[in-house]
């Protein structure tokens, strides 16, 4: 899309001088000084939200560091807590059809992510502090109006910053992949906090194993989820990117599914399976598990059909542009073709 321009300067059509008139470029001595002051500005401005980020991510990282430094063990329980948010992230990544994203950008992704769930940490502990008081619907408003938007807004900012621009950001699909890298990127650090915190207050009259061991797992049982969210709103980010004239409701689109599911595992996961375990004869830790792997199976079948059809068309459209009549068309259930 052209600049818009000046009546003037459409029917002067270049033919005078314009400057100061209806166009401008920095010419004078004035000019060139408001120039370097903005470009300090604004550069200043990055270095220092770059610096508070980092700052802030340095306190929230010290204590797992300390932790592991202190007893290297819990560093294998931080992997350990990852390692289902890794393999779903993985499979994202194996279902993209179109070309492989270079790891450098992965691994930049997964890094931002780090960085960037620091404020959703700061905005989530000033939002508990106002919010989650109230009475009923506290804890909602809570969910619904930080937890979820502020969170998978991080992580979608994670991938806007860097992959989105750049060429290898190539297909729709690829939105998804970058999403969930966020999203275990999120879940890696929120993990390593919340085992630190809990093998903390435990403290030491509880064996490091056995506390750190049903930490694990919950922290496990969490992680798919954040990169679920995230790769759903990566998507509409992808499609965004391809769809610019529709950019912005296309990006607010995938920021509210994305955060309506994840508000409503926050509200509903330490609820439904208490009732559960209070109506059947099961143990409130396996309702727990039940609960939250139905969950995530429904919300990622969402997702998987979004990338399922995407891969079918993508077939279908080189199929015929290849002039092959090509394979019958795979139902949503097949396994992965690349």
């Amino acid at each position: 899309m052209s600049p818009q321009r000046d009546p003037i300067e459409r029917a002067a059509d270049g033919s005078i001088d314009l400057y100061d008139v209806s166009t401008w470029e920095p010419r004078s001595l004035v000019d060139r000084l408001a120039a370097l002051l903005y470009a300090a500005l604004r550069s200043g401005l990055r270095v220092i939200v770059l610096l508070a980020t980092v700052a802030i991510t340095a306190v929230l990282i010290a204590s797992p560091v300390l932790a592991v430094v202190d007893e290297p063990l819990v560093g294998a329980f931080f992997a350990l807590s990852v390692v289902p948010a890794l393999a779903l992230a993985a499979y994202i990544w194996y279902t993209d059809i179109t070309t492989n994203e270079p790891l450098s950008l992965l691994v930049a992704t997964f890094v931002l992510a780090i960085l960037f769930a620091t404020f959703a940490a700061v905005v989530n502990a000033v939002g508990a502090f106002y919010l989650q008081p109230i009475a009923v619907v506290g804890p909602l408003l809570f969910f619904y109006l930080i937890v979820g938007p502020i969170e998978e807004a991080v992580k979608l900012l994670a991938v806007r910053v860097l992959a989105y621009r750049s060429d290898s950001f190539d297909a729709v699909v690829d939105g998804a992949v970058y999403g969930a890298v966020a999203g275990l990127g999120f879940a890696a650090i929120e993990n390593a906090s919340y085992i630190t915190g809990y093998l903390a207050d435990v403290g030491a009259g509880t064996g490091l194993v056995t506390a750190a061991t049903g930490i694990t797992a919950v922290r496990a049982l969490v992680g798919p989820g954040h990169v679920i969210f995230s790769a759903i709103a990566g998507y509409y980010l992808g499609l965004a990117k391809f769809n610019p004239e529709y950019a912005g409701p296309l990006v607010v689109k995938g920021l509210l599914v994305a955060s309506i599911f994840h508000a409503t595992y926050n509200a509903t996961v330490g609820v439904v399976p208490s009732l559960v375990s209070s109506v059947y004869p099961i143990s409130p830790d396996l309702a727990f598990v039940g609960y939250v792997v139905c969950f995530d199976l429904a919300v990622g079948y969402y997702l998987y059909r979004k990338i399922a059809r995407y891969r079918r068309t993508y077939r279908s459209v080189r199929a015929d542009s290849l002039g092959d009549p090509g394979t019958p068309e795979p139902t949503e259930f097949d396994p992965p073709q690349r």
